[in-house]
């Protein structure tokens, strides 16, 4: 174990991998020594911005011990490759590959070559769903609900409104329940931009994902619904609700017999803090030390899977497919 600061690197530095290159210059875990751009224009202006430097792909891979890999989807498979080759320790964001056949030979070679490979799921790092985390142990699940909204996006996008946004729920749902689903069933509307799925998982409980580009208003929520209590998740400010019903009861009041049900709501302390920023830190950790990543490439394997039969569902309008 060692306290000294990782150096790191940036491939893609689109409008995500800025922001990865920000949070490294902000951390104290790690130290920024370059990134890399196949538009070198890009790559140096970013550099210039962030004081440091832009290197060729290869050189930069030289460089550091820890890479983030912030590129279209369809190249992560052969720049995460390198890295491994390199000994370079890997986060590659979501999704994680684009053939999940892939994904497993990756997670294979980073096991064999002892590189820490994380995917990056931020939203497991938003304080709100860590605190849904310690909540849930002990309670009765019976089922739960996503909604991942919005209008259409000002950036240029290749990837579905289902491996875009729902992909997010898809490893939040999983995780939480610890489980994978044994059926699916999807549908969509507006060219695809609005999609639903329906998961169910052993032991009965579903689970509705719901993920929209053409939505005029943003919402971002998560939803347990168990027999004890309902837990709510807003993942933009960050909160959760804990709602119970009191036993009900019924009161005389002047004569009459009136039916009252008392609802009680409890909102637990929610750390604050830049999803972002405990990703990048948490992964750090798990480089310098060899622990294993809160999201391991086994993780971003399964979300790929599912958003694929969730994507081909609504695609063929079929209703159902059972899950293996």
């Amino acid at each position: 174990m060692t306290d000294a600061p990782l150096s790191v690197g940036v491939i893609g530095v689109g409008s995500m991998g800025r922001n990865h290159v920000r949070v490294y210059r902000e951390l104290a875990e790690t130290d920024l020594v370059g990134v890399a751009d196949a538009d070198r224009e890009a790559a140096e202006r970013v550099a210039g911005e962030y004081g440091t430097e832009a290197f060729a792909t290869g050189d930069l891979l030289s460089r550091v011990d820890a890479v983030s890999v912030a590129v279209p989807t369809s190249a992560h498979a052969p720049l995460v490759a390198d890295a491994i080759d390199a000994g370079v320790h890997v986060l590659v964001e979501k999704p994680f590959v684009a053939d999940p056949e892939e994904g497993r030979a990756l997670a294979d070679a980073a096991r064999d070559a002892g590189v820490t490979l994380q995917v990056g799921h931020v939203e497991r790092f938003n304080p709100a769903v860590r605190t849904l985390a310690s909540i849930l142990p002990g309670l009765d699940v019976i089922a739960v609900t996503a909604e991942r909204l919005g209008p259409p996006v000002d950036r240029d996008l290749d990837a579905s409104v289902v491996s875009d946004l729902m992909i997010h729920d898809i490893d939040v749902a999983c995780a939480m329940l610890d489980a994978d689903p044994i059926s699916v069933s999807a549908s969509g509307t507006a060219d695809g931009e609005y999609a639903t799925a329906h998961c169910s998982f052993e032991g009965g409980v579903v689970a509705s994902l719901t993920a929209s580009r053409v939505t005029q208003q943003k919402v971002r929520r998560f939803a347990v619904t168990a027999r004890e209590c309902r837990v709510t998740v807003d993942y933009l400010d960050q909160s959760v609700e804990i709602h119970r019903s009191s036993t009900p009861e019924y009161v005389a009041t002047n004569g009459d017999l009136r039916h009252r049900t008392e609802s009680v709501v409890e909102r637990p302390l929610v750390e604050n803090g830049e999803p972002l920023k405990h990703e990048l830190a948490s992964f750090a950790d798990a480089a310098r030390n060899g622990t294993d990543p809160v999201v391991t490439a086994e993780d971003g394997v399964r979300a790929v899977e599912l958003a694929s039969c969730i994507e081909g569902l609504v695609a063929t309008r079929d209703t159902a497919e059972v899950w293996t």
